[in-house]
């Protein structure tokens, strides 16, 4: 039984742009039926003009550093001293702030476009390290930001143990670590699923869980069949570290400890060796890659061509939230990889939408999303075609307009599972989303 009937007067549907389609909404958000050659609205459709596509996976997210954004680009620094600026906002976060912040920072992810985000979770603990009342009080709180803002999670619960192959935690690092993996599986063991959110893991780093402790969180993973994410070679420093420590890349170490395959998505993928884009590939583990951050933290350019030649799925993330738009991610992989190899057409713009639809989704557990397609959740987005971005090329020409033109600000509409949470540009759950970023990020300053 149906219960809404959409018409997109223009739908991508993965290879091309389908003018005139009817999508029916059944009675538990998934995708009925879709009927192409629609050339006017039927009875009592809601229509939504512009170019529809599947709903965006932001892949990789720390939401509580959308904090962060306008401080960090004073004067100069790096990596290392954005990340001190990094521990000072996470000492000042609580559950009910926490919850603040991620619901503004998720109805921004709304508002452009994004279904369903990837919280790479890891402030666990109260400052100092002591367990809350409930000690899944910080995950909780972000679970039920994304409810309250309307889009879905999965929550990549994070192992973090060490300050840096197996130094203790340093003082602003205690509120991350469990202690072992042991003690982080039994707390990550208490999150339960819901309609609107998937429980997975995450390594944060081989420099934050000792190489002893990387199989218990990788068979947590398995036992769950859950999505595992992990932070692999961001930095030139970790895979010094790492060499001097154990004599092999991070990518060799985690293959060691069976971390890598076909449901784990290593973030960055930054400063690969020939043998580490083999392994990736080979093992069928994902890539997740987050160029607004990369380029913003000058990490550099990752070889995200060769990896996905090997056999790496590849999605995308906004990470530090430098900016919230997966078309601009989307853009600045192609765009990126032109700089660094002076040759332009990498991926097409159908590529690069599967990159941050599809692909991005299957990485956070969620096959079933990221397609417009009978079966599928009714997850999806509509950017506008008539904006001062996007006007004048052909509307057959949608999946280019978007991917090289557009912008967040160019997304009108946003729906999940079926009922709108974004209506002409405006978030129906959340009335004002600037006023809710801005007093929730003051909150953590006062």
């Amino acid at each position: 039984m149906s219960l809404t009937t959409y018409w997109l007067e223009h739908a991508w549907l993965g290879t091309h742009v389908e003018p005139g389609v009817a999508l029916e909404v059944t009675q538990d958000g998934r995708i009925g039926a879709l009927r192409t050659g629609v050339q006017t609205p039927p009875p009592g459709a809601e229509v939504l003009r512009g170019l529809t596509i599947p709903g965006l996976a932001n892949a990789h997210s720390h939401a509580f550093h959308r904090a962060l954004r306008g401080t960090v680009q004073v004067g100069s620094g790096t990596f290392w001293t954005w990340r001190d600026l990094m521990y000072k906002v996470a000492q000042n976060l609580t559950p009910d702030s926490y919850f603040a912040l991620a619901r503004a920072v998720y109805a921004e992810m709304a508002l452009a476009g994004i279904t369903n985000v990837g919280e790479f979770h890891y402030v666990h603990h109260a400052p100092g390290g002591t367990a809350y009342a409930d000690p899944n009080a910080m995950g909780e709180a972000l679970i039920e930001a994304a409810a309250a803002a309307g889009i879905r999670i999965t929550l990549l619960d994070t192992a973090y143990l060490s300050s840096g192959f197996g130094e203790a935690p340093n003082t602003h690092q205690l509120r991350f670590s469990d202690g072992t993996a042991e003690a982080w599986a039994e707390r990550a063991s208490a999150l339960k699923p819901r309609e609107h959110a998937l429980i997975g893991a995450a390594v944060h780093s081989v420099r934050a869980v000792p190489a002893a402790e990387l199989a218990t969180v990788a068979g947590w993973a398995e036992e769950r069949r859950a999505p595992l994410h992990v932070h692999l070679s961001e930095q030139t420093a970790e895979n010094d570290a790492c060499q001097a420590a154990h004599g092999r890349t991070p990518a060799q170490l985690l293959a060691d400890h069976g971390v890598l395959g076909p449901r784990t998505t290593g973030v960055h993928n930054t400063h690969l060796t020939d043998v580490d884009i083999a392994l990736l590939g080979g093992t069928g583990t994902g890539t997740c890659m987050c160029p607004t951050t990369e380029r913003d933290l000058a990490d550099g350019i990752g070889p995200a061509t060769r990896l996905q030649h090997a056999g790496s799925p590849l999605s995308l993330g906004s990470d530090s939230h430098a900016v919230i738009d997966l078309l601009e991610e989307a853009r600045a992989m192609e765009l990126n990889e032109r700089l660094a190899s002076r040759t332009r057409g990498h991926w097409t713009a159908n590529a690069l939408l599967t990159a941050a639809t599809e692909d991005g989704h299957a990485a956070l557990g969620l096959p079933d999303a990221g397609r417009l397609e009978a079966g599928a959740l009714a997850d999806f987005t509509t950017i506008a075609l008539d904006s001062v971005r996007t006007a004048g090329p052909p509307a057959r020409l949608g999946a280019e307009t978007a991917v090289f033109a557009a912008t967040a600000s160019d997304v009108r509409h946003t729906v999940v599972g079926g009922r709108h949470v974004v209506r002409d540009g405006h978030h129906t759950l959340v009335g004002d989303v600037p006023s809710a970023l801005a007093e929730s990020i003051a909150a953590l300053r006062a």
